[in-house]
């Protein structure tokens, strides 16, 4: 859910044990494949119909000085960091023919980027000859709005990070990379068990009043205006016993709130670590064997923010009041209106784990219970479209088309999530416009639009022509990623943008009657649609909610048949997922949208030095825990350390901090900075003199046991001549008393 509105006004760590098993397998019952790097098991037995991998990795990109991707903020900035981002990666090979595999990714990332999917592809298919194609890859994001940003090769996302910021797209790949490597490292034997369930109060829809404008029969086939359903597909060796979930829920990842600063997978990161650290309780984060996934759905118009919209207008008549229905304003603006979390009155924080707590809560009773077995065949299939005038035929015989790339007015009003800026507003359409001063700046942004994109775009009152901005590249995708997996009777739709809630219904339903009746799959048949993934095409409303112009429809790129579109281009590719389908047919597809990394502008400046102040090193403890204290269990433990830019190492699979124990007389790790109760925190203190501290925190949990603990803080130094150097602060010794 960006929405740019500011730019309008200014070593890696193998786990060793998770491969023992593996290989035990692959020893076994391994045969060479057509190449060296696939592996290809012996039949198994009937309870073990599919080869099972999946894997974790690291995807954090610098932590601080870099825009944060989501809000597309300006002044949100990083700071430091809550928790790591992470991939996961979920391999379903067919037992009796392993080249028919599928590899499901799902990433701590705001949405799918092309130059990623190419670069993760390109990375596996060298590592992985014939194995790993554009085919059977899909790049899922859990869609959390606090990640590193800069990744992206289009233009419009990358302006509130000043351009292009290599180091977060390197990270992204290589932990991804990782990710799908260990999962194939570990492939083995297993069986797959299929339910849902419904989770209460974990969502809400956000434009309530464009849903309305839905037909009154269709909106009564549903219980409510946003989907509370969490599907999840279970993950068992040949025992039966769990390794790993892939769950599916619509909630957008806004828990934590536009001022957050400190990077973080927002609730479905956090959903992860709490299901992952309640089975290997432990493990440090990253370096589980049990992988738990909790992937976006059609997200569009869906809120984490339950308890509604109210206007924050100290001094107003109208503070505290909920916002405006229709415009979602307070006194006639957008900026005022902020959406609450379920733990509104303690923290964001407080809201972001309720929120992931409800879908740790799902999942598990459907791990706990008996779910229906996954059985029949695993296929996959990918086509590119260009969106830009793609024409079709609608179920009643109207050839119509889809439009160029455009942004509406209300696009730049933002959401409840994060409200947008100046006057803009949502449910601005051409019918009605209200400011004509934007009318005649808007082409000094992006080209002025033609009669034919307005009247195609119509009624959308057109702001940036992002279709027509190719200057310095691309500003937008005109060419999108169209892929669907089948696993047995589960189908997943990976769709390159943000469906709202009845979008997702649609393309759903209409996608299951193709299958069902070309006799793909039977009536106990699942579709469920992951995304934003490989490719962020923006949202896609429904034709009814587009005509309303609340954000959803003002930022459905490609016009008012957008979804309409995609309904086509997924039916017309079922066949394709078979049992009869040639492994490896392609269908037709459009060219593959041009690599746009070499043309990219970053403004970012790079790391120059550090230096420590006189009298001081590296590591030197500047502000201590009291001597002789002791703390418990909701307290919080800081100490401050002369530091360095952490831009200068990563520190991919490791750590910024720890916290440490002394149990018999040695220190052992017992947090890091992947744990939701500690923070890392930078602030440069001088640029001319290169100085800047580190303050590391823990709040201590409950049921932390009694001992002697103290924090550790991990950093690295750069001269101003020389290499990189690592360096390490230690705190005093402290208690916990239980």
């Amino acid at each position: 859910m960006p929405h740019y509105q500011l730019f309008l006004s200014h070593p890696d760590i193998l786990l060793k044990m998770r491969e023992v098993t593996a290989r035990a397998w692959l020893y076994v019952t391994a045969l060479l494949a057509s190449s060296a790097s696939q592996v290809a098991l012996a039949a198994p037995q009937a309870q073990s119909p599919y080869l099972l991998g999946l894997g974790i990795g690291d995807i954090t990109g610098p932590v601080v000085e870099t825009n944060m991707m989501g809000y597309a903020s300006l002044a949100q900035t990083d700071s430091g960091l809550h928790m790591r981002q992470r991939s996961r990666a979920f391999i379903v090979a067919d037992a009796s023919n392993s080249s028919n595999r599928i590899v499901f990714v799902n990433a701590d990332i705001a949405f799918g980027d092309t130059g990623i999917r190419r670069s993760i592809i390109s990375n596996l298919s060298a590592i992985f000859p014939g194995v790993y194609d554009a085919s059977n890859v899909a790049i899922v994001s859990t869609h959390q709005h606090s990640g590193v940003g800069g990744y992206t090769e289009n233009l419009l996302p990358q302006i509130t990070s000043l351009g292009y910021v290599p180091e977060t797209a390197a990270a992204i790949v290589q932990g991804t990379v990782l990710a799908v490597k260990r999962a194939h490292d570990s492939l083995a034997p297993g069986s797959l068990g299929l339910g849902n369930v419904t989770v209460t109060g974990g969502n809400r829809n956000r434009s309530p009043s464009a849903y309305l404008a839905n037909p009154a029969d269709e909106r009564a086939q549903y219980d409510g205006d946003q989907d509370t359903a969490l599907t999840l597909l279970k993950f068992q060796d040949a025992n039966g016993a769990a390794r790993g979930l892939l769950s599916f829920f619509a909630v957008h990842g806004t828990s934590l709130y536009e001022n957050n600063t400190l990077i973080s997978g927002d609730n479905k990161g956090m959903a992860a670590f709490l299901y992952e650290s309640s089975v290997e309780p432990d493990s440090m984060p990253g370096n589980n064997t049990f992988v738990a996934a909790f992937t976006q759905s059609n997200v569009g118009d869906t809120s984490p923010n339950t308890l509604g919209a109210f206007c924050e207008s100290p001094g107003q008549a109208w503070d505290g009041q909920p916002c405006d229905f229709n415009s979602s304003t307070c006194g006639g603006t957008a900026q005022d209106c902020h959406g609450r979390g379920p733990g509104f009155l303690i923290s964001d924080f407080e809201s972001n784990r309720i929120i992931a707590q409800l879908q740790v809560d799902g999942a598990r009773s459907l791990m706990n219970g008996n779910l229906a077995p996954v059985t029949g065949s695993v296929r996959s299939v990918h086509t590119y479209l260009n969106m830009s005038f793609y024409s079709f035929t609608l179920p009643n015989g109207t050839t119509v088309q889809a439009c160029p790339a455009a942004l509406g007015f209300s696009f730049a009003g933002g959401t409840t999530d994060g409200p947008g800026a100046f006057d803009f507003v949502q449910g601005d359409n051409a019918s009605q416009p209200q400011n004509p001063f934007w009318e005649i700046v808007k082409g000094a942004i992006t080209p002025t639009p033609n009669a034919q994109q307005t009247a195609c775009q119509f009624p959308k009152p057109i702001l940036l022509n992002t279709g027509y901005a190719h200057t310095p590249y691309d500003w937008s995708p005109t060419t999108v990623d169209i892929q669907m997996f089948r696993v047995g009777n589960l189908v997943m739709l990976i769709i390159p943008g943000e469906l709202t809630t009845m979008a997702g219904r649609r393309i759903r339903n209409a996608v299951r009657a193709q299958l069902i009746s070309q006799g793909i799959i039977g009536q106990d048949a699942y579709v469920v649609i992951a995304g934003p993934a490989n490719t962020y095409g923006h949202y896609i409303a429904t034709r009814e909610e587009y005509a309303v112009q609340r954000y959803e429809g003002a930022s459905t790129l490609f016009g008012p048949n957008t979804l309409d579109a995609y309904i086509d281009k997924y039916g017309s590719l079922v066949s394709y997922l078979a049992d009869s389908a040639t492994t490896g047919a392609v269908p037709p597809s459009d060219p593959a949208p041009p690599d746009l990394t070499g043309k990219a502008i970053s403004l970012r400046t790079a790391v120059i030095f550090d230096s420590s102040p006189i009298g001081h090193s590296f590591g030197d403890v500047l502000t201590d825990v009291p001597a002789g204290s002791t703390f418990s269990a909701g307290q919080t433990v800081s100490t401050q350390f002369v530091g360095a830019n952490p831009r200068n190492n990563l520190r991919l699979e490791g750590t910024f901090m720890s916290v440490e124990e002394l149990v018999n007389n040695n220190w052992q790790a017992v947090r890091s900075d992947s744990h939701p109760s500690t923070t890392y925190r930078w602030v440069r203190n001088s640029t001319i003199l290169g100085t800047s501290t580190v303050t590391l925190s823990w709040t201590i949990e409950d049921g932390t046991p009694s001992g002697t603990y103290r924090l550790k803080y991990f950093g690295d130094s750069k001269p101003l001549i020389g290499s990189i150097s690592a360096f390490t602060g230690t705190s005093s010794n402290f208690q916990v008393s239980a």
